[in-house]
């Protein structure tokens, strides 16, 4: 096995029901643009009641339809902020807890030890973190976290990190689950090498082409280059390609 290898998303994630919610964050193939992308899925009615929507600089979810909310809790939160020279990536309000963090002083590391999995037992759902730095004379380095439940009773949690250098034409991707179930997998093992092309549209239609067109919800993906800080960024929802 070549663990050096780079696989199209598309490999990582067609023909697979459920991988839950993804981050994917590297650099595209000419060098020039940090890349980032975040995904939702849901099986629940609950969980599909959503749509991302931007709030200035950063993304945020809200409900489809209000008076469906059952538990805003774990489904309603800002998945992308923007704090100085770093953009933050989450599956959850974990974001807001590494914003502040950072604001104060501190780093996503520490962050991130004062949180652990989502209490949606027994799947126990991972958080999946993201950071991407452009404080940096080479371009820009990026960060990867999950926070897993190290049992099945969810008495105690392992906390992991990665962090990366800027590859040319190379990312990492990191979801909450390994396929769907009863309890659902968790995710397992390091963030997944994947091919990241020069053309967000291409990235993009390959990432919503091959999610599962059932569970998939919501889709985000940013260009941002790095030696202007300009971004370009496409975003779909399913409810609103349903609706047109």
């Amino acid at each position: 096995m070549n663990v050096y290898e780079l696989k199209p998303i598309r490999e990582r994630i067609e023909g697979n029901p459920y991988v839950g919610r993804g981050i994917i964050i590297g650099c595209s193939e000419d060098g020039t643009k940090a890349v980032t992308a975040y995904f939702i899925m849901g099986r629940s009615e609950n969980s599909r009641n959503r749509i991302f929507e931007m709030d200035g600089e950063d993304l945020m979810i809200k409900p489809f339809d209000e008076s469906k909310v059952e538990d805003p809790s774990l489904i309603i939160y800002y998945p992308i902020r923007n704090i100085g020279s770093q953009i933050i990536v989450t599956n959850g309000d974990q974001t807001d807890t590494i914003y502040d963090h950072i604001a104060a002083g501190n780093t996503f590391e520490s962050a991130l030890r004062m949180r652990q999995f989502e209490p949606d037992g027994p799947n126990w759902t991972p958080r999946i973190s993201g950071i991407l730095d452009f404080g940096h004379e080479e371009g820009f380095t990026y960060k990867m976290s999950i926070l897993k439940s190290a049992d099945e009773e969810g008495s105690a949690c392992s906390r992991y990190f990665f962090e990366y250098p800027a590859l040319p034409g190379t990312g990492h991707f990191i979801h909450t689950y390994v396929t769907d179930g009863n309890p659902i997998p968790t995710f397992q093992g390091e963030p997944e090498r994947i091919e990241i092309p020069n053309d967000i549209e291409e990235f993009f239609d390959e990432i919503w082409d091959n999610l599962d067109a059932d569970n998939r919800i919501s889709l985000y993906v940013q260009y941002t280059d790095i030696e202007t800080g300009e971004t370009d960024a496409i975003m779909m929802n399913k409810h609103e390609q349903e609706t047109e």
